[in-house]
C-alpha cells in the first residue's frame, strides 16, 4: 500500500469517526431537558386546557427560582419554552407580560416555581440538588389557580 492510499484511509477513518462521535453535551440543557419535558407533558394533560391544544395559547411567565439552586430563571424559561413547543399538537407559547392581563378566551397563563426541597446531597462522585417544580395554570388577569402540579426530583450540581 502506498503512502497516498494510507493517507486517504486515515482521512476516511477520521471523517467517519467525527460523523459518528456524539455531540458534546450541553450540560445545563441536559440537566433541565428531562424536567422541562415532564412539565410540558403534565401541562398538556391538564384537564383545564380545552382541546384541541393547538387552539390554545400558553402565556409563559418568567419562572421563580430558589437562589440556592444556582440556576438562572432565563435557563429554565428557555427549557420550558422548548419543551412546550416540542409537544405534538401542543399549544402556542408566548412570553407573558402584564399587558396581556385582558387576554382572549383561548389564552392561559402558566406560572412555575422551582424550589430546593432539601439540602444538597453529597454523593461520592457528585452533588445532587433536590427540587420541587410547581406548575400553576391561571386565566390571564386572575390569581385563582385553575390547575396545579408538582414535580419532584434532583439536579446534578455539576451540570449547572
Amino acid at each position: 500500500m502506498n503512502v497516498r492510499t494510507l493517507a486517504l484511509l486515515v482521512l476516511l477513518f477520521v471523517i467517519a469517526g467525527c460523523a459518528a462521535a456524539p455531540e458534546r453535551p450541553k450540560t445545563v440543557r441536559q440537566a433541565l431537558f428531562g424536567l422541562s419535558e415532564r412539565a410540558a407533558e403534565q401541562v398538556a394533560a391538564s384537564p383545564n386546557l380545552p382541546t384541541p391544544a393547538t387552539d390554545q395559547v400558553l402565556l409563559l411567565a418568567m419562572p421563580e427560582i430558589d437562589p440556592d439552586l444556582g440556576l438562572s430563571d432565563e435557563r429554565l424559561m428557555e427549557s420550558l419554552t422548548r419543551a412546550l413547543l416540542g409537544l405534538d399538537d401542543g399549544p402556542q407559547v408566548l412570553d407573558w407580560r402584564p399587558a396581556l392581563a385582558d387576554a382572549g378566551r383561548n389564552q392561559w397563563r402558566l406560572d412555575s416555581r422551582l424550589n430546593a426541597s432539601a439540602p444538597r446531597l453529597q454523593l461520592s462522585d457528585r452533588v445532587l440538588l433536590p427540587y420541587r417544580l410547581t406548575l400553576t395554570l391561571r386565566r390571564p388577569g386572575s390569581e385563582q389557580a385553575l390547575w396545579q402540579a408538582h414535580i419532584d426530583g434532583a439536579l446534578d450540581a455539576t451540570a449547572l
